[in-house]
């Protein structure tokens, strides 16, 4: 499609003799659209062209030269110049995208770049809790959308399988193996087994330290310690397996930390080599005073590696391999000074700055829940696979009411379940703690998964009664205000997705679709759809199909379905 903001940054550096590439950038989308489709701010020349930002604007005004088929007018307010885009030819510049691209928005921008997405890392032996959700739905989304726009991208399922939890496993079943059947019902009875040894560690020393023992001697290959392991891995990756076909979860790897492990000593070699390491009461740390944190310990006072160093050792692992050009990691804002003492201590490692600078930790908030904070120490956690169940019977009861007529009831509470549950955790800012409330979530008037999947399953509707004709659509009937509306935002779409790259922010795309639906709605109100004019009506099912594609093909890249019918 024809890029309008680029069209209007070239007229723009001709009355300046600037860099058309600098003025692209500064180029705004106003918020409120009587302030034009595009607002070019003048203070951002003004200590260049040392005039103020209202001479520059008037300046500007008077010598532009501007294609009236691409531009309509051009006003002055306060400093900015304000551009209404040709309303014909924007929709004229969509009708052809659509005719000529089955997959809208898609884009090559990212060919030639690699991004390592390191995302969901449930523990074995422990149950796929609520708590995993975040990542993984946050980390499947840009999965999707940087493959979308024409990235190399490799998911990392780096299992927490390695640490002294580990230790305490293996005492535990030593203790207690005999009790339990844990093929039957491998997570839960492993979870008993880890809080009955976790409570016993908490009145018993001596445990303790015999876990710690566990844990070194399976670090060093003991054949028991090893075996045991192998099997509560597998187990738990037979249980992971289960939650991913549910929610989605796509990976191109599931080495975990046991994995890395053994490359730790590289990364011991080169922080020895930079001199930086020091021996501190018996374990061995990296100061980081100058930076303002507190050491990162590479190493305990018995010899095993630590959580810090085996990510060292990961990201020595990843550039080697992948030759990132960004590797991300999806975790919690509770670990946001653990990454920090490790991208630095990384410094160390003899890496080019390329893997370095590439480096970002992208930090989410908790769930917050009635039931209050989760620990599986404690033995109180929040099952996914049991919350997901939960939000696909609530769905199935509404449509019940709503639609008993429906066929394949159970697969489309299945999607609207699952959407809903998607949505509510990717529709609002990653970093702020998400509220888990079942009335909010699955409202199908609300700023809600199913509020997008309804208005999608209406615009399917349409087009099953009409058909679409690309060929045969007069933009003549596409320029009133509710129209225009929507394919303002249309025209935006590729744009919102490059938005979400440059902020690892999937809610941007779940507000925006928001906004589709919402426009569709008000378009839909205010207009029949299916009217005696032949050309009218095609306008206007065009209109339709391009908003189903768009909220189907959105919805998709954040990992949900949609269904046919509601």
């Amino acid at each position: 499609m024809l890029d309008f903001k680029k069209e209007i940054a070239k007229s723009i550096a001709n009355t300046v003799e600037l860099d058309s590439c600098d003025l692209y950038s500064f180029i705004e989308v106003p918020k409120d659209s009587e302030n034009g489709d595009y607002a070019f701010p003048c203070f951002k020349l003004a200590k260049e062209l040392k005039k103020s930002p209202m001479i520059i604007a008037n300046e500007i005004m008077e010598k532009i030269e501007l294609d009236n088929e691409i531009v309509e007018k051009v006003e002055v307010v306060s400093g900015y110049l304000n551009f209404f885009i040709n309303k014909a030819r924007l929709a004229q510049e969509i009708v052809n995208e659509f005719s000529e691209n089955d997959e809208i928005g898609k884009s090559d921008i990212g060919n030639g770049k690699n991004i390592v997405i390191d995302y969901s890392h449930p523990n074995i032996a422990k149950p796929f809790h609520i708590g995993h959700l975040r990542s993984t739905v946050i980390g499947q989304a840009l999965y999707n959308i940087y493959e979308y726009l024409g990235y190399n991208v490799k998911g990392l399922n780096y299992l927490g399988d390695y640490g002294t939890q580990f230790g305490k496993m293996i005492e535990g079943y030593k203790l207690w193996g005999s009790e339990y059947d844990i093929e039957k019902d491998p997570i839960n009875q492993m979870m008993d087994i880890y809080v009955r040894i976790n409570n016993l560690c908490k009145e018993d020393e001596n445990v303790l330290e015999a876990c710690r023992d566990n844990f070194k001697k399976l670090e060093d290959g003991d054949s028991y310690c090893v075996e045991l392991w192998k099997k509560f891995r597998e187990l738990s990756l037979n249980e992971f397996h289960k939650i991913y076909n549910i929610i989605g979860g796509r990976f191109d790897s599931w080495d975990g930390e046991a994995y890395i492990a053994p490359k730790v000593p590289e990364v011991i070699e080169l922080l020895n080599k930079s001199g930086k390491l020091k021996e501190s009461e018996g374990a061995k740390i990296i100061e980081l005073e100058d930076k303002n944190m507190p050491p990162c310990m590479i190493e305990k006072t018995n010899g095993s590696s630590t959580y810090a160093v085996r990510d060292l050792a990961a990201i020595l692992y990843r550039a080697k391999t992948y030759d990132y050009d960004k590797s991300l990691y999806i975790t919690s804002y509770e670990q946001v000074l653990h990454f920090k003492q490790v991208f630095e201590t990384a410094k160390l490692l003899g890496l080019d700055e390329k893997y370095i600078n590439g480096l970002e930790h992208v930090p989410f908030g908790m769930i917050l829940l009635p039931t209050g904070k989760m620990s599986t120490r404690e033995g109180t956690v929040v099952k996914l696979e049991d919350l997901l169940n939960e939000s696909i019977q609530r769905a199935q009861k509404i449509i019940e009411e709503k639609n008993p007529e429906l066929e394949n009831k159970e697969e489309v509470a299945r999607k609207v379940g699952i959407g809903a549950v998607i949505f509510n955790d990717l529709s609002n800012n990653r970093i702020k703690d998400e509220i888990f409330d079942w009335n909010a979530l699955l409202n199908f008037q609300g700023e809600t998964g199913p509020y997008i999947q309804y208005t999608y399953v209406r615009t399917k509707s349409i087009i099953e009664k009409t058909g679409v004709n690309l060929k045969n659509v007069f933009v003549e009937f596409l320029l009133d205000n509710d129209s225009q509306n929507i394919l303002k935002l249309i025209y935006n779409f590729r744009n919102i997705l490059i938005q979400v790259t440059d902020k690892n922010e999937p809610s941007i795309l779940s507000r925006y679709l928001l906004d589709v639906a919402k426009a569709y709605s008000v378009f839909y109100n205010s207009n029949k759809v299916i009217v005696d004019d032949e050309n009218m009506k095609n306008a206007r099912v065009f209109l339709t199909y391009a908003t189903g594609k768009i909220l189907k093909t959105g919805a998709n890249l954040l990992g949900i379905q949609m269904p046919d019918k509601m």
